[in-house]
């Protein structure tokens, strides 16, 4: 039994390093719109151009009677993406597969049961772009997290 414990344990702990090492989660107090906006007003001070809000929590909502599900996940959610040229091209002028990284994305999003809380997110990138679209993406974060 006791083994059996250890190897619960040890799946346990590697399952939430691994969500650390590919996912940035941060939750803030405030309005979903005030930090939404904040996100925004700091990709776009950094000269960069948001292609695309995608508004998940009004998919899922809309969708859920579909498919037959009835919990509801998020108060609200969007994910923003946006892109960098300058930065895209120094990517896939070094290694043209790290066409997988674009468009960079943060995701916005409160949960049903926070009031008063906010998420933010983004995929960490991996390889060997990994550090310069990483300090994009955490600039970006921290200060809309001020």
């Amino acid at each position: 039994m006791r083994k059996f414990f250890m190897l619960i344990t040890t799946c346990a702990a590697i399952s939430a390093a691994s969500a650390d090492e590919w996912q940035y989660r941060k939750q803030l107090s405030g309005k979903f719109s005030d930090i939404r906006d904040n996100i925004t007003m700091s990709i776009e001070n950094r000269g960069l151009v948001v292609n695309y809000v995608s508004h998940i929590a009004d998919m899922l909502n809309r969708t859920g009677n579909d498919i037959g599900a009835s919990k509801k996940i998020f108060e609200q959610a969007e994910i923003i993406e946006f892109c960098s040229a300058s930065l895209s091209r120094r990517m896939m002028e070094a290694d043209p597969h790290n066409i997988v990284l674009c468009p960079f994305a943060i995701s916005i999003y409160s949960l049903p049961n926070e009031p008063g809380k906010v998420w933010i997110a983004y995929r960490k990138p991996q390889g060997g772009a990994a550090k310069q679209v990483g300090e994009l993406l955490s600039g970006i974060a921290a200060e809309a997290s001020q």
